[in-house]
């Protein structure tokens, strides 16, 4: 097994030059398939050549291999922005968009707002039936809905001119979020805006609730 740095990811079977058949002589098929390696990358950017029948290798290929942006960039896009839609919000204070919600509204200085057809109100604020409805374009669309309706969600994004658009937690459509980036939107995919932010600023309490202590603890930059 080895193990490189850099260069793009191949899917392109190679044989391997010290197991390559010899032309007079009869090979099986368990020995030409153990022959043949592929090249899988790693979620830490990494990339691996192993045989391609391997149980290991037909994990990985399993595996996500869209990567999105680094903890620094995160930083730097919720420093940057002044407002957030919150797309697929609810009123139930029972589910976690409620929740995110909630510690915008209280723990932040965004302008937020929630898109919900079926709500007129949520936690006191006017709910929108949709982007285009918004007073202003939001600088971050996050989004509460499942992983089919993610390329509905990028199409209304692009249609109205947002440039990030932000998946929470438990949330994956790997097609999707390559789509979004190809049209030039910032994808961050199945993170928690509410813990990103906490844990920038010093206050994420264990269960995931705002400490709301002031501290002199050095913030992140």
């Amino acid at each position: 097994m080895s193990f490189d740095t850099g260069g793009p990811i191949t899917s392109t079977p190679t044989v391997a030059p010290d197991t390559a058949p010899d032309a007079a002589a009869p090979v099986s098929a368990e020995r030409a398939d153990s022959a043949i390696t592929e090249t899988v990358q790693l979620s830490n950017g990494l990339t691996c050549s192993m045989p391609a029948n391997s149980p290991l290798a037909r994990l990985l290929k399993s595996q996500r291999t869209w990567v999105g942006p680094t903890a620094k960039e995160r930083l730097g896009i919720l420093r940057r922005a002044k407002s957030i839609a919150i797309v697929g919000a609810s009123p139930n204070a029972a589910r976690s968009s409620y929740f995110v919600g909630t510690y915008l509204l209280q723990s932040s200085d965004y302008r937020v707002y929630f898109v919900n057809p079926n709500a007129d109100t949520i936690l006191g604020h006017k709910a929108y039936p949709d982007l285009a409805s918004l007073p202003e374009v939001p600088d971050i669309v996050d989004v509460f809905r499942k992983a089919s309706d993610i390329p509905s969600v990028i199409a209304d994004v692009l249609a109205v001119g947002a440039k990030t658009v932000w998946i929470q937690l438990g949330i994956w459509n790997e097609d999707a979020a390559v789509y979004g980036e190809t049209q030039g939107l910032t994808i961050v995919m199945d993170r928690c805006i509410k813990v990103e932010h906490a844990r920038f600023h010093g206050g994420l309490h264990l269960l995931g609730f705002d400490t709301g202590v002031i501290t002199s603890r050095k913030v992140v930059r």
